[in-house]
């Protein structure tokens, strides 16, 4: 058995780990890549993979960066099986189609606006030439090649056994990092000695409110682990809410709006979550906060659908009768004539859209709407990949370009980390020692300077690599 890296190699975006035995080739993962717009699109057109060659593929949770080139890789000719959770394949159906929504759409403005000459002139740095030299932006897949891909998804609960491809026995462990989320633990024999690899997926934190906290790694001889946050704690829960209580104070003293970009899924529930908190405990008054995004409203009915996933407190806080997601203080926005009233809106309000990265979605929208007007907040919550607009964002960029346009950033940005669902330095050496992974342990989702920060941090870091992009590791 060999693996090689095609994607969250030395960066954090990307998963795809291909593994290729004497009965067959199973794909761990197949995401798409976030990061600057042209990268992102030249590396998200093609596989660096043949996918007909690929006879199955586990997917360890919802995240697009995980999952959302699966319908490209059906449309690329796969014809196997998608092994998830039960909720991760709920999560995809979502997740999935609303992905090819938000491509059509934005093929759509990016086409108008180009066929428009670029849009107002006052923009020095704007793209010039109007119509794209290329041709017309076409989305990546369509609602068909999603439809056909969901057809595909075979669900397994945590700790059912399964054969992906024949010879390799596959479990799933819980993560804890959004809801579904999943370890991968794989064994065989490939003509040798039986021999077993963990893929962790995103591992969760313990104690995160909703779901439960990861569940330790299975020991196995070989190791794939995130290392998003190495050598970076979080900051304790106390903190992470008397940060976010100064961010709505100082919005409701200029009289400013607050965007919030988040995942649907994970961040934007945690968010609403603390949010809720600050206000049943007086600590912020009552204010509006709009969930923009059709995908997140789906997401919530999907959550209600998988009590399997939540802690003991949250199960315990519905056998009440009480809302421990909060969402009793919340308005889902669906309609695009809804979501473009908010821009209209005055006072201070909380509008929470996708992406998490800035990247797509009615958040640019929002973000064109509030960034030159130093009365307003965005908050960034999450980790941003480079090249992404909220990368740009957290890195205090003067100007920034936001949908073909550059804008001077006068609103107040505020990074608040502490929402990340990402485990942190200690909980990924811990997580590491429980697996054991005597033969070797792999870094991957992490830029350079995490994985190398986590490798020391490890037992035995002469037995960790962090493979680039297209490295082959041999699994003896």
């Amino acid at each position: 058995m060999r693996v090689i890296f095609w994607g969250a190699a030395r960066t954090v975006t990307g998963s795809k780990h291909l593994l290729l035995g004497r009965t067959g080739t199973l794909l761990l993962d197949c995401g798409l890549f976030q990061g600057r717009r042209a990268e992102s699109e030249a590396r998200n057109r093609a596989l660096p993979f043949a996918a007909m060659t690929v006879d199955a593929l586990v997917l360890s949770h919802a995240h697009i960066d995980h999952s959302g080139a699966v319908p490209l890789l059906v449309k690329s000719g796969f014809d196997g099986p998608i092994h998830a959770t039960p909720a991760t394949a709920d999560l995809c159906r979502a997740m999935l189609l609303d992905a090819a929504h938000i491509q059509e759409k934005d093929a759509e403005w990016l086409n108008r606006h180009a066929a428009n000459g670029g849009g107002s002139n006052r923009r020095r740095h704007q793209h010039r030439g109007g119509r794209n030299r290329r041709g017309p932006v076409e989305p990546l897949y369509g609602v068909a090649d999603v439809e056909e891909a969901l057809s595909r998804f075979v669900p397994h609960a945590y700790g059912e056994s399964f054969e992906p491809i024949p010879g390799v026995e596959s479990s799933f462990c819980d993560a804890g990092h959004i809801l579904g989320s999943a370890a991968v633990r794989l064994s065989w024999k490939d003509g040798g000695p039986a021999r077993t690899l963990v893929f962790s997926g995103d591992q969760g934190r313990p104690g995160r409110a909703i779901i439960r906290d990861p569940a330790p790694l299975p020991p196995a001889d070989y190791l794939v682990t995130e290392g998003t946050y190495g050598g970076k704690e979080h900051p304790d829960e106390d903190s992470l809410l008397l940060a976010l209580e100064r961010v709505v104070r100082g919005a409701l003293e200029r009289g400013g709006r607050i965007v919030i970009p988040a995942f649907a899924v994970g961040r934007t529930q945690e968010v609403v979550h603390a949010l809720d908190r600050l206000i049943a405990a007086g600590r912020i008054p009552e204010i509006p906060i709009f969930i923009d995004s059709p995908l997140a409203a789906d997401v919530q009915e999907i959550v209600q659908r998988h009590p399997e996933v939540y802690d003991d407190d949250t199960c315990a806080a519905l056998r009440r009768g009480d809302d421990p997601l909060g969402m009793r203080r919340v308005t889902l926005v669906r309609a695009p004539e809804a979501s473009k009233a908010l821009n209209d809106r005055r006072g201070t309000f909380v509008t929470i859209s996708a992406s998490g990265m800035c990247e797509a979605g009615r958040v640019l929208h929002h973000l064109r709407h509030t960034i030159e007007d130093p009365k307003h907040t965005i908050v960034i919550v999450g980790y941003q990949a480079e090249g992404t607009l909220g990368k740009r964002l957290v890195d205090g960029r003067d100007e920034v370009r936001i949908l073909g346009e550059m804008f001077t950033v006068r609103a107040r940005v505020e990074v608040l980390n502490g929402f990340s669902a990402h485990a942190g330095h200690s909980e990924l050496v811990a997580q590491a020692d429980a697996c054991g992974a005597e033969q070797g342990v792999a870094i991957v989702h992490s830029d350079m300077e995490r994985a190398e920060k986590l490798r020391a941090g490890l037992p035995h870091p002469e037995r960790v690599r962090i493979p680039a992009e297209g490295d082959t590791w041999e699994l003896r």
